[in-house]
């Protein structure tokens, strides 16, 4: 009876501890040996709604994802009204790390064919030089950031007395103004020593060609900016300047994991790069994952009976329950998938392999 009322004792007071707090639990495991072993895993009770070892295991998840509310706000530039589920985001960031680490190893061995340990703006732009549009995007970045960085020195350098003589003033306006041309080493311009003047006309060809997607993607945002609010305004344009890497250089790196892909260490250019990329593949995703749900959709609609093909105008707040329902993630792994299929000219060349299943690299978008 003592032996009995001891041990309801303690299970009792075992129990009060187990819904107040985690607490040190000996697990006794009774095979050929007696082994104690202590461990920070809280105790289960009946007493608990939640399982705390569930709840440990949830929390351990969620700390590995750390760019939830980021690619939330680059979903929602890139069309999606509703709130993506947590499963969603993560997924999307897994996607978006694997792309990050799988270009700085390529990068890394396209540095190291030119006898270079540390890689360049070139090595990285080089990876996505069939992608014309994205090429000249990232041109056009890269280009107004070097103004923006010419501007603040020119600032510091300027003296007071040189801003009343207006003339001076008009020609540093105008040096500033003025968008530096990045070039590249693989383009036919560059294997000439001398260069042709810079004409207006041909650099608006050449961004007028290349520039298609962009300005598809610019005339949706007008078309959904139209009917905003000033507060809405307010939240879409916050929503554009979220970012991977501006002011969180030192988390991207751990993120990114640049000690183990790659022995030197990536300026800040290059970390500028691989933030302008990533918002890139978060748009790519969410606009192809909204093209397989919007087909979803359709067949789903078309398959009813009783379909009574009422149409409802989209709202730019619309929750998940009042207008659509989000991407889930099974919308972002076909989006994945589809966006990792072989360019038609990489495909024909795997006809002269044997025929044989071929082992292939990750894809980049």
């Amino acid at each position: 009876m003592e032996r009995k009322s001891a041990k309801t004792k303690q299970h009792r007071k075992r129990v009060a501890t187990c819904c107040l707090s985690n607490q040190l639990v000996s697990h006794h495991h009774h095979n050929l040996y007696s082994i104690v072993t202590e461990t920070t895993v809280p105790h289960l009770c009946s007493r608990c709604n939640l399982s705390k070892l569930n709840q440990h295991q949830f929390t351990m998840a969620n700390d590995r994802f750390k760019y939830k509310l980021e690619i939330q706000q680059m979903m929602f530039v890139s069309g999606e009204t509703g709130e993506p589920s947590p499963e969603t985001t993560g997924i999307i960031e897994d996607i978006v790390r694997g792309q990050v680490i799988e270009m700085l190893i390529q990068a890394t061995a396209q540095a190291a064919r030119r006898g270079s340990r540390s890689i360049s703006t070139d090595d990285l732009i080089f990876l996505i030089r069939h992608d014309k549009a994205k090429v000249s995007r990232l041109r056009t970045y890269l280009s107004w950031k070097e103004v923006r960085k010419t501007a603040k020195d020119q600032d510091r350098d300027v003296d007071t007395a040189d801003l009343v003589d207006d003339s001076a003033a008009g020609d540093a306006l105008k040096m500033r103004q003025k968008r530096a041309k990045i070039s590249l080493p693989w383009e036919v311009a560059s294997y000439f020593s001398e260069q042709p003047p810079e004409g207006d006309d041909e650099d608006d060809e050449e961004e007028a060609e290349a520039n298609v997607a962009t300005l598809a993607r610019l005339k949706s945002a007008d078309e959904r900016t139209k009917g905003m609010t000033k507060d809405e305004y307010v939240h879409f344009s916050e929503c554009r300047q979220a970012s991977f890497t501006f002011r969180k250089s030192k988390r991207f790196r751990e993120w990114a994991g640049f000690g183990s892909v790659t022995d030197a260490k990536p300026n800040d250019d290059i970390v500028d790069i691989l933030g302008f990329l990533t918002f890139e593949i978060v748009q790519v995703l969410t606009e192809e994952a909204l093209r397989i749900k919007d087909a979803e959709d359709k067949l789903q609609v078309s398959n009813k009976e009783n379909d009574k093909k009422r149409k409802r105008d989209r709202f730019l707040f619309d929750g998940p329950g009042e207008g659509r329902t989000p991407v889930e993630p099974r919308h972002i792994e076909e989006a994945f998938r589809r966006l990792q299929r072989p360019r038609a000219k990489s495909k024909a060349m795997r006809n002269f392999d044997g025929g044989g299943v071929l082992k292939t690299r990750v894809g980049l978008m």
